[in-house]
């Protein structure tokens, strides 16, 4: 039962926080025995080794994070100045970002009303001579339909950068996601579904640019001379402290993925009779990570007043994205996307970790019930 008179306005129940039950601790102290601290060491090898058997892609290249695997991917893809890159509008602001770091223009898409991810049709739509790349963006574990994608992209001369920052242990059809894309690329911020509490990967089957990857990330050192620099490179390395992190998250993603499954479906359960808008995926062999429960209200109004109920009561939620053509230093003049916009005013997102309770879960569903009945 919900004690309304609770006085409370801090934080009991976060949005998200990670699930560190196995070996961190271990190998990362391994590291500091070691002093294999910084981009060398065995963990570096043993977490690209992992991630590649888990994606079924040839090469996995650890980045610092997931926004400079983005912009890596379509650096070492040749996008550049003069070149348009498709992205959705509705999409975390890194994604645009990255687009814009490697000198090209965004050409932002519509969302798709059922899943709220890249509108296929709205990508044909605008294609024009100067499109190199596309960038379809899985958002909150739901995936873009990339057979499709790709079938596009290769009748039109086109790259893809997969985004799938927030779908590691997302599969399709038992494959998963970062498959069908030219270069696929992923986040292991604190509160994805597997973290290093910073850091990304890189995925690709292409030789060529498994090898410029390595190389650009590394200042573009040669692998086979020391300090001779043949291109332009960066430092976008990940520390062997990460990539311990990452082999333990990689060893518990099973039951990472398991406990977040069953903390979606009880939302569901509880909250079914209420007027939500849930994200619905197009494939039936869809297989979420379900990074964070996320849902419309009626409106932006309503979501406001359920965001701030479950604030009161020490419940941390979040808006979904705004948009990237609403920001103001992206805002295009005269351009609107009407399904992209509605989901970003209408859409929040609730706790969501591996840790929550069943008894918690049913707590948040009770306060959530509540806001929207008028208490």
């Amino acid at each position: 039962m919900i004690d309304f008179e609770r006085p409370n306005m801090t934080v009991q129940i976060p949005v998200y926080q990670p699930y560190l039950r196995g070996n961190e601790k271990k190998y990362v102290m391994d590291c500091m025995d070691s002093t294999w601290i910084s981009s060398k060491g065995e963990y570096i090898d043993r977490f690209e080794a992992g991630f590649s058997e888990l994606t079924g892609v040839k090469h996995a290249i650890c980045v610092s994070n997931g926004s400079v695997a983005l912009h890596l991917a379509l650096h070492c893809l040749g996008v550049g100045k003069g070149d348009e890159v498709l992205v959705p509008s509705f999409t975390y602001v890194a994604s645009v970002n990255a687009i814009l770091m490697s000198g090209a223009t965004p050409v932002f898409v519509e969302s798709d009303p059922e899943n709220w991810l890249m509108d296929i049709a709205d990508v044909a739509r605008k294609l024009t001579p100067r499109t190199k790349a596309i960038m379809p963006v899985h958002l909150y574990g739901f995936t873009c339909d990339m057979e499709k994608m790709a079938q596009f992209a290769k009748s039109n001369g086109l790259k893809i950068v997969e985004d799938a920052a927030e779908a590691t242990g997302v599969r399709v059809n038992g494959h998963h996601v970062g498959r069908f894309a030219d270069v696929s690329t992923f986040s292991f911020f604190g509160n994805k579904t597997l973290t290093c509490g910073e850091g990304g990967m890189i995925i690709t089957n292409d030789d060529d640019l498994a090898e410029n990857l390595r190389i650009t990330k590394n200042q573009g050192m040669s692998t086979t001379r020391r300090y001779w620099h043949d291109r332009f490179g960066v430092n976008y390395r990940m520390t062997n402290i990460q990539a311990a992190i990452g082999v333990a998250q990689l060893e518990q993603l099973e039951t990472i993925s398991r406990e977040k499954k069953r903390v979606y479906d009880r939302y569901r359960r509880n909250l079914v009779d209420l007027p939500l808008g849930w994200q619905v995926q197009n494939s039936d062999e869809f297989q979420s990570d379900y990074w964070l429960v996320s849902f419309l209200l009626s409106d932006e109004a309503m979501r406001e007043k359920v965001m701030k109920h479950l604030e009161e009561n020490g419940i941390e939620t979040r808006p979904v994205c705004i948009c990237a053509h609403q920001l103001p230093y992206l805002e295009t003049a005269g351009v609107s996307f009407p399904v992209a916009q509605d989901i970003a005013s209408r859409g929040m997102s609730v706790p969501s970790y591996p840790d929550l309770s069943d008894e918690e879960i049913d707590h948040i569903c009770a306060h959530i019930s509540a806001s929207i009945g008028g208490i």
